[in-house]
């Protein structure tokens, strides 16, 4: 039985189409984490400025978590601008999501910094923007990559949602597969989003593990 349930020649058959969505999910969960990133870090780094606004950022981001993919999806198609075009609301709907472990871990990162360590770096005479560059994001950046893994991992699931809105992406394999109540096609969807998903763990965790501090 399970021989049977993970044996795919829908895979092989439609290996072009396979291909084709993949692309076109990659791209959906690529601009999203791009935008994500964009927008993320610079909150985060906000944030240590003015932790005033801490609760009302993050307390906000908090609140999208806990709306259900599909009624978000369903409450962005009625604007005009992202309700023309189904990958423009996937992604923004996506960057959406992604923004929290991103802030919080870009927050955290840095407040996180030992005092007597920028102590030293001001007393050096480093300006607070060169305070930011070479000392602050270089020691929080396994943090940052921390945020940055999971909102990836996350983000490639919650991309196959996409399809329900016609913005393409692995989707499609499952829903259609659940229409048809036919395994083999939701597996064609679901292996491949969770390959994705494996891959930027496993890459990203390098890059953290290369960032991290050398323990001795």
């Amino acid at each position: 039985m399970p021989a049977l349930f993970f044996r795919n020649d829908f895979l092989l058959t439609h290996r072009r189409e396979v291909l084709a969505l993949t692309a076109e999910h990659l791209w959906l969960v690529g601009i999203a984490m791009l935008l994500a990133i964009a927008i993320g870090v610079p909150l985060g780094i906000f944030l240590t400025r003015r932790p005033g606004w801490k609760n009302f950022v993050l307390g906000t981001n908090s609140i999208v978590q806990t709306i259900p993919s599909l009624a978000l999806f369903g409450l962005l198609l009625p604007l005009p601008w992202l309700g023309a075009r189904a990958d423009r609301l996937a992604i923004f709907a996506l960057t959406l999501y992604a923004l929290l472990p991103i802030i919080q871990n870009t927050y955290v990162g840095i407040a996180g910094i030992d005092p007597p360590v920028r102590d030293a770096a001001v007393a050096m005479g480093l300006t607070r923007s060169q305070l930011l560059w070479h000392v602050e994001l270089p020691l929080a950046s396994n943090v940052i990559v921390a945020g940055i893994r999971v909102a990836a991992v996350a983000t490639v699931g919650l991309a196959t949602i996409a399809a329900a809105v016609g913005a393409g992406g692995l989707g499609e394999f499952i829903f259609r597969g659940l229409a048809m109540v036919d395994n083999s096609v939701i597996l064609a969807g679901a292996i491949p989003s969770a390959l994705m998903a494996l891959a930027a763990y496993l890459l990203l965790g390098l890059l953290q593990r290369a960032l991290s501090p050398a323990r001795h």
